[in-house]
């Protein structure tokens, strides 16, 4: 049986032949979009996105309040799609510039029809701040493709390191200021493994200041960190002994996009490598034995 450096010096070797291959597709995004997340916010009456300056003022209030669906609403309107309002809730101040027909006299002096636009505010509300709108949260809508498998060890994982995880939306990301993760719903993904690979790169995210890396210095730079936690996250599924190869072609994709920013320089590979154990055997150690984690960190993935 091989050891956990073989598995993690052979995961690397293999990510380094596929980067030097000519062929590679381009990186896909692994999950599906949740109907009801922004995007562009969206009128509940029309269902036709808001244009110009409406459109900042939501997503600005979006941002600021925390708001996760992209549909808005006066509160009439929401009644009538058979919610509320919750209790203490303040709406969001839009503007609307509505056409008044007149009549006026030309120079001519004939009586002809014109018009004339008034700028008037109203108040709406996003779907967060409402009750029974469900179907206009996200996590309503199913994805095309539901595919619920769980593994058991990989959850164990993932549960006993104990960071806030948080589920919902279109994105995955760790926030270093918030010190927590977000992830798109399981339902999301279009495999069950690309759920874990995509969670287990944000673990690795999650790791860094906990295993000593420091995001201020020079060398440790967006595109080194991307590549840190994207070759953790193959060592996680490698060492869980889950079928993250099948996959091999995306990782390379998505690390060749980040190498560009370093020059293409394989360097960084070996060095990421070293740093990925670290964030690995972190990881590990909230549920696995202590001698278990001891055999893993006897060598550095090095060349």
């Amino acid at each position: 049986m091989a050891t956990t450096t073989e598995i993690r010096q052979q995961i690397t070797n293999d990510i380094i032949a596929a980067l030097s291959s000519d062929q590679l597709p381009p990186w896909r995004k692994p999950w599906s979009n949740d109907p009801n997340a922004p995007g562009l916010h969206t009128s509940l009456s029309t269902g036709n996105c808001y244009r110009g300056i409406n459109q900042m003022i939501l997503q600005l209030s979006a941002w600021k309040r925390k708001f996760t669906s992209k549909w808005w609403g006066t509160f009439k309107q929401i009644q009538a799609n058979g919610g509320c309002v919750n209790r203490g809730q303040k709406a969001t101040k839009i503007i609307l510039w509505k056409p008044i027909d007149r009549k006026r006299t030309s120079e001519q002096g004939e009586s002809i029809d014109d018009k004339f636009f008034v700028m008037r505010e109203f108040a709406v509300f996003n779907a967060s701040q409402t009750s029974g709108m469900e179907q206009f949260q996200i996590g309503y809508s199913q994805s095309e493709s539901i595919n619920e498998r769980h593994y058991g060890d990989a959850d164990e994982v993932i549960e006993a390191v104990g960071a806030d995880i948080r589920y919902g939306g279109n994105q995955a990301f760790y926030s270093p200021s918030g010190d927590y993760i977000q992830m798109p719903f399981r339902r999301q993904f279009v495999k069950p493994e690309a759920y874990y690979e995509t969670c287990f790169h944000e673990l690795c995210h999650y790791s860094e200041s906990r295993t000593g890396l420091d995001r201020a210095k020079p060398e440790n730079s967006y595109d080194f960190l991307e590549l840190v936690a994207e070759i953790g996250a193959c060592f996680l599924m490698g060492e869980l002994q889950m079928p993250t190869m099948e996959n091999l072609e995306n990782h390379a994709a998505y690390l060749k996009s980040w190498l560009k920013g370093m020059n293409d320089d394989p360097k960084f590979i070996f060095r990421a490598a070293a740093q990925s154990s670290k964030a690995t055997d972190y990881i590990l150690s909230f549920s696995r034995k202590d001698e278990t984690i001891a055999e893993t960190i006897e060598e550095p993935v090095c060349a």
